[in-house]
């Protein structure tokens, strides 16, 4: 008797249809660059933690270059978390929901996702990534990694024991023009001996305002939302802008704007950790509002023959219109000028070739991206690549480009920065013993203390 031929699986279906979609089609034919074959692989597993905006950023770009499941989301705010299912449910290629969770270690336990991203506040990234590879997923994690260095210690360690591969949302290595820029100018030694490095963020971005004490709506767990931090007075929704005004959840605009900065001069130019790190500033103009990050200022992280030198200003007008958060590499034979949007190098002589590279947009291969609310469109291409870095390294159980380690460091470094000011000193850290040298009183405040009953993963 003849044996009528299985149906297909719903993996084949799945991923048929997700070829003979035009933009996935464009997506899947450059995963050979990347050493990535899905033909025959069952589509990974993936759970999202923090339903915000970027956490959808980042989901989004995963669903658009590989045929995933979306099994699970994860949020305390239900708003958040039903209005990121409803987008899911229009993009899943298999036409099955994901779950819903309001607690992540709930979800961790009951679905073990392959792959979590996580795209919570600073303050939840350890305990999250680190439960996440301790229930045997990879991850995906958002800058900074930690909100103290001692956090970040912890969550390298998980990463190596556990034997996860870690992927941290510093994009800007997966950026096409400033892959070329560093291609084309730093490697090719057209800045000849490079001296000094300027980093600056000039973004009017610093919220201010002074919402009054009020009800927590029946949605928000906001006791959940906060976690580890102190509980401070409920004030209004805390989602994008608000919760990076205040340090109990952050560490301000170095740690949210400095990091990527600091993370592509490392990348560019081979650096490891700082000598010794020193920074100034304070709340000088914005002092009106509730907001305790500081407004402005300065910080210096000291290299062998090699100065990078922070300045950032939440006020008044950007030094330079067209780079208003940028690095510039300063060499004896020329200048490399490069943000998220462009980049250019100015040689000294003037009979050499100057170079301008633009952003890369891909708007006709990723229609989508047009119809996406809040998408930086800037952003998109480097995310989808980074994406596929992810996964190759999962594939082949290797490093990724932006690997748990190169984010500790540049987390770590960011945040010494703000613990020199704090002290009034400069700082010297040692990754080897975790300690800042000769500086007792300094190194108690590389752990912050957690609020009950969460426990600190470096304690």
């Amino acid at each position: 008797m003849n044996t009528p031929p299985s149906p297909p699986s719903p993996f084949h279906i799945s991923r048929r249809r997700f070829l003979h979609s035009a933009s996935a089609a464009l997506a899947y034919s450059s995963l050979g660059a990347y050493g990535l074959d899905l033909v025959n692989r069952k589509p990974r597993r993936v759970g999202l933690i923090g339903t915000g905006w970027y956490g959808k950023s980042d989901l989004f770009r995963l669903m658009q270059v590989a045929p995933v499941e979306v099994v699970a989301l994860c949020d305390v705010d239900q708003h958040l978390l039903q209005g990121a299912a409803e987008l899911v449910n229009q993009r899943q290629q298999s036409g099955q929901p994901p779950r819903l969770f309001a607690d992540y270690r709930e979800m961790l336990k009951a679905e073990k996702p392959d792959i979590v991203l996580i795209g919570t506040p600073d303050h939840w990234h350890a305990l999250q990534m680190i439960a996440a590879v301790e229930a045997g997923a990879d991850v995906y994690v958002q800058k900074p990694i930690s909100v103290d260095v001692a956090e970040g210690e912890a969550m390298l360690a998980a990463a190596r024991h556990h034997q996860r591969v870690v992927q941290v949302g510093t994009q800007r290595k997966s950026t096409p023009h400033l892959i070329e820029a560093r291609k084309q100018v730093v490697e090719a030694g057209l800045l000849g001996k490079i001296g000094q490095v300027d980093l600056c963020c000039y973004f009017n971005m610093r919220a201010n305002g002074n919402p009054p004490v009020a009800p927590v709506p029946d949605f928000l767990d906001y006791e959940m939302w906060t976690g580890p931090a102190p509980l401070r007075p409920y004030d209004g929704l805390p989602h994008l802008r608000w919760w990076r005004t205040f340090m109990e959840y952050g560490n301000g605009i170095v740690g949210d704007m400095c990091v990527h900065m600091l993370d592509t001069a490392r990348w560019m130019l081979g650096l490891g950790w700082p000598l010794r790190v020193s920074s100034a500033g304070g709340i000088f103009v914005q002092k009106e509002g509730k907001s305790n990050i500081s407004d402005t200022q300065t910080a210096i992280f000291e290299y062998p023959d090699l100065t990078v030198m922070w300045q950032h200003r939440t006020w008044g007008e950007p030094a330079d219109p067209d780079y208003p958060w940028a690095l510039v590499i300063h060499g004896d034979k020329g200048v490399l000028k490069a943000s998220t949007q462009r980049a250019d190098f100015i040689p000294h002589d003037k009979g050499a070739k100057a170079i301008h590279l633009d952003c890369v947009y891909e708007r006709e291969k990723f229609p989508g991206d047009l119809t996406e609310k809040d998408i930086e469109l800037n952003a998109a291409p480097a995310t989808r690549r980074h994406m596929l870095d992810f996964l190759a390294a999962i594939d082949q159980r290797s490093r990724p480009i932006a690997d748990i380690e190169q984010g500790h460091i540049s987390t770590a470094t960011c945040i010494l920065a703000n613990l020199a000011m704090q002290a009034g000193r400069t700082l010297s850290y040692d990754p080897h013993t975790q300690q800042i040298t000769g500086d007792p009183a300094a190194s108690k405040l590389l752990r912050r203390p957690y609020r009950e009953p969460w426990r600190h993963p470096g304690s």
